[in-house]
Order: C-alpha cells, then sequence, then structure tokens
C-alpha cells in the first residue's frame, strides 16, 4: 500500500486543505494517509476530522495516526511537512517581545528578520532529524515542505541530506487574481510569469492576449493608493522597483529597510502597517479554534472542495504522468535564476510529472529586483550556516545583514538581543559556541 504521511498533523486545518484535496484525487484510491504530531489530542482531533471526510466523499483510502514518526514514514512516498517548532507560545512571544525592548518592530517575524534567523534555528534541527528517518525508512520519498521559514528549510534540506525536497508556498497562485480584484480589473485569461524567492517572488509579466498589462496596473495603483488600503507596502514597492511581489504588505515591510522606523514613526500609519500582527493571528486563530473544533472535527457530514494548495496536484502529476506547472522552491542550481547565488532557495515555475519535478529556467531577473533578493539571501545563508556550525557569530551576521534589524539597531545592540534570544529560546534551539 502507499502512503501519504503528514507531519504536524495537528494543523487541523491545514490537513483538511491538503489531505481533503488529496480525496478528490482518484489516482490515490488505496493509499495509506498516515498522520503524525507531538500533540495527542490534535492528532487524534485531526484524524477524526479526516475519517469523516472519507465517509463523506467515500474515499477509498486509509486513515492511520502514529504516536511513533519513524513508523509513520516507514514505505512513505510522499511526506507534507507542516510543523511550528516552539509554538505561539513560548517562541513566537519570545520572537516578538525581546527585539521590542530593543525597539525592533516586526509583523509576521516568519521569514527572516530577527524572528526567521531563531524561527530557523529551531526548526532546522528538527527538519534533519526528520531527513534521518527518511534516509532509512523511505530513502526514495518526495518531502512537500509547507513550514516557513521556507529558504532555510529547504536549503538546509537540499544542501544537508539526501532528501528530495520541493518548498510550497500559499502566495504565488492567488497573487494576481488578489491584484486584480483589489484593482477591480478582470482577472480572466491573464498569463503571467512570476520568479525570485520565496515571499518576495515579482509579478515579471502580466499579459492578456499578448497585451502588457503593467502599465493600467501601475495607474489604478497610483490612484489608490491616495487612500488608505491593505496593501499599500506592496504597491509602493511597485511603484518605486516597477514590479509587483507576490507575498503580502504586511510581510514586505519587514523584508525591506524603507517602512518600519523609530526615527520615522508616521510611515506606520502612511503604509497601513499592521505591527505585531502574527501573534494577534495566533490568539484570534486559538480562540477561533475552541469555537470551531466541534463542526470540524465531530462532523459526520463534513465535506470538503479542492483548495487552490498545489500538493495534492503535484501527487497526482507524479502518479498520473499528467504534467502539473507550479511555483515551487528549489536551490539554484546550474543558475535557474542567473544573478542569484547558487547556494539560494529561488521559488521559480517547476513541472511535476512521473519523472519528478523539474524547475524551469529563468534567466537573469531586473538588476534591482534580484538586488533586493539578494539582501534577504545574505541572512538566509548565514542562517543555515550557523545551523550547520552551530557558531554565534553566523547568528550576529545573520542578523546584522537582515535589512530591518541593521537599519534600525547598532551592531552591540543586534549581539546582545542575539544573546537574550539564545537565552530565552532554551532547549529550543542547540547550543551555541
Amino acid at each position: 500500500m502507499s502512503k501519504i504521511t503528514f507531519i504536524g498533523a495537528g494543523s487541523t486545518v491545514f490537513a483538511k486543505n491538503v489531505l481533503g484535496d488529496c480525496l478528490h484525487v482518484p489516482a490515490l484510491a488505496g493509499f495509506e494517509f498516515a498522520l503524525f504530531d507531538i500533540d495527542v489530542q490534535r492528532l487524534k482531533d485531526s484524524e477524526n476530522m479526516l475519517n469523516n471526510l472519507k465517509q463523506s466523499l467515500q474515499a477509498n483510502i486509509v486513515v492511520k495516526a502514529y504516536s511513533d514518526r519513524k513508523e509513520a514514514l516507514r514505505g512513505a512516498k510522499y511526506v507534507i511537512n507542516a510543523i511550528q517548532v516552539g509554538g505561539y507560545k513560548p517562541s513566537t512571544v519570545i520572537d516578538f517581545e525581546i527585539p521590542k525592548k530593543y525597539g525592533l518592530r516586526q509583523t509576521i517575524a516568519d521569514t527572516i528578520g530577527i524572528g526567521g534567523i531563531f524561527r530557523s534555528l529551531r526548526t532546522i534541527p528538527v527538519m534533519w532529524d526528520f531527513a534521518k528517518d527518511i534516509e532509512e525508512v523511505c530513502p526514495d520519498a518526495l518531502l512537500l515542505n509547507y513550514t516557513n521559514p521556507m529558504a532555510t528549510l529547504v536549503g538546509a534540506m537540499l544542501r544537508y541530506t539526501n532528501v528530495k525536497t520541493v518548498g510550497l508556498c500559499h502566495s504565488v497562485q492567488v497573487c494576481t487574481e488578489h491584484l486584480f480584484r483589489s484593482l477591480g480589473m478582470d482577472h480572466e485569461g491573464v498569463e503571467e510569469k512570476i520568479a525570485g524567492i520565496n515571499h518576495m517572488a515579482w509579478l515579471l509579466e502580466i499579459k492578456r492576449d499578448g497585451k502588457d498589462l503593467y502599465p493600467e496596473i501601475k495607474r489604478r495603483a497610483r490612484e489608490k493608493q491616495q487612500t488608505k488600503h491593505e496593501d499599500m507596502v506592496r504597491f509602493e514597492l511597485m511603484d518605486k522597483f516597477g514590479y509587483y511581489v507576490t507575498e503580502s504588505s504586511e510581510h514586505n515591510a519587514e523584508y525591506h529597510p524603507y517602512f518600519i522606523k523609530r526615527n520615522y514613526p508616521h510611515l506606520i500609519e502612511k503604509y497601513n502597517i499592521p505591527l505585531d500582527e502574527y501573534p494577534r493571528r495566533c490568539v484570534e486563530q486559538i480562540e477561533r479554534w475552541d469555537k470551531m473544533r466541534d463542526e470540524i472535527v465531530n462532523n459526520a457530514q463534513l465535506t470538503h472542495t479542492r483548495s487552490h494548495e498545489y500538493g495534492s496536484r503535484i501527487i497526482e502529476a507524479i502518479e498520473t504522468n499528467v504534467p502539473f506547472k507550479f511555483g515551487g522552491n528549489i536551490l539554484n542550481t546550474g543558475r535557474l535564476i542567473s544573478n542569484l547565488p547558487e547556494k539560494a532557495v529561488v521559488e521559480v515555475s517547476c513541472v511535476a510529472d512521473r519523472s519528478g519535478i523539474t524547475p524551469c529556467y529563468v534567466g537573469d531577473l531586473p538588476e534591482q529586483l534580484a538586488a533586493l533578493n539578494r539582501t534577504n539571501i545574505n541572512t538566509q545563508l548565514l542562517t543555515i550556516e550557523a545551523a550547520v556550525t552551530k557558531k554565534r557569530e553566523h547568528i550576529y551576521q545573520a542578523a546584522m545583514l537582515d535589512p530591518h534589524t541593521a537599519a534600525e539597531l547598532s551592531m552591540d545592540d543586534i549581539i546582545a538581543m542575539c544573546d537574550d534570544l539564545i537565552e530565552a529560546h532554551g532547549d529550543w534551539i542547540p547550543k551555541f559556541e
């Protein structure tokens, strides 16, 4: 029996989306859906949820929850990763509150920035533990990674393990649809080209019937910037650098040195930047889960409509040999994006079929876009170096190279802040020299 293993299956709503999508794939009939999570109650919740979906959709699959990770992985053909190491408490709270004492404010803190660095440092070792199990009990499995920070985790897996890995995000497939809706434009029939790095990929081309739609997009965006809205940072970046970026304004506000600045407090209001957004979302999700739990977990009539997530479609393409094109995160081997480093993880179009996953060549990005990407890649590569070497100096260097952190703090404050974060995280991260 072929197997799909979901690590972090206690993320019940996300498991519903990704594995619920898989229930709509006839080619997966007879598969086992193996669930693993360290939270026993949440694991049981997801098992109940998936069995209800199985019954309502009359799917021919087997659902099985495991208390042993290696057994959950044994014989898997596909592995889906959706873990969050350290959770909202203590780790996310630490990632926000300690930098705040130094005057460093964040919005999401899950990609780069000081929060992204420390999320990487506590997640990479856990991913490498997964890799040891995968290499032993399912060495040919394809790992579909949904966990952030995407670029550092995928880079750490592809450079330092033998696990076939691709990173999947949510922002690429909804980028132009959301942009057009925001600007009151018709999205039907558009042709797009997107490439860059995760959370900072660029809408390089956007056409309909061969006509460039960027002039009209930019005209409408300039008009919309006259009043407050939820995408002001991205519109400002497009105005100054020429292209629209895939990930949301609240994310991009902290990837650059231009927007969250103590000496320019009016920018927070001007660009409608939601400081401390991720902790606020975490609290809301925890409260909402308490209310949603029964209707999702114990609902015998629970159903599911296939979502926009890439996971099930990649698996379906490999199983059926019907190609599927998607935006994936992979190493820049062979300089797929020729003006970014080979060690970087890039987000480019990929094709899945029975032969596996084949990335598409992009060539040079416009130089200003490659330059913005490189500012984030610098921190990503030094964060991986810190995880590999266990040397504090590389944590300091990763933070000092981060655009937002470097724009706000002195070198001495950055080092002191990193030391405080290392101490506060305790056993959630390895010991560093």
